[in-house]
């Protein structure tokens, strides 16, 4: 005589491997959430970084090109960014060798979490009046230009 296994037991089985699979579940998708918010916070930091590289490089760039004396005196040292980025601060740390050395420039900036982002460089000494002329060599015809540009569009 053969002997069948009671349903009772099959019952029990398939409600072990239903909790199971729940839990397996449930781990694999706080993996997913966790992720998810780990991936979103270092968008986030990778966006200030951004932020702060474009303000440090227009810093920088400010003092290279009106040097640092001038910089100095024609605009602040600290303070807050322009808009869109007012929530952010600056400072900005110039100081000098010596007669005809490099001066050393430091630029800082802190994001609205507090964070500080900085960018350090030399900067060469400029003479007051070594203001470099910005013209073209020779003078440009815009008319000239324009004209000829014309002709070769009707010309085909």
């Amino acid at each position: 005589m053969v002997r069948r296994p009671h349903f009772a037991a099959r019952r029990g089985f398939a409600l072990i491997d239903a909790i199971l699979g729940g839990l397996l579940l449930a781990f694999g998708l706080a993996a997913v959430v966790t992720l998810s918010q780990r991936s979103l916070a270092m968008l986030q930091r990778g966006e200030r970084e951004a932020q702060a590289s474009a303000l440090l490089d227009e810093l920088l760039g400010q003092v290279i090109t009106e040097g640092p004396v001038e910089f100095a005196r024609r605009r602040p040292v600290a303070g807050k960014c322009d808009e869109p980025w007012n929530d952010w601060t600056f400072t900005i740390d110039i100081s000098s060798n010596g007669e005809g050395d490099a001066w050393d420039v430091l630029a800082r900036v802190q994001d609205i979490n507090g964070v500080e982002h900085r960018c350090a460089t030399k900067v060469a000494p400029r003479e007051v009046n070594d203001v470099p002329e910005r013209k073209p060599e020779q003078p440009i015809d815009r008319e000239d230009r324009f004209e000829k540009k014309k002709e070769a569009m009707q010309n085909g």
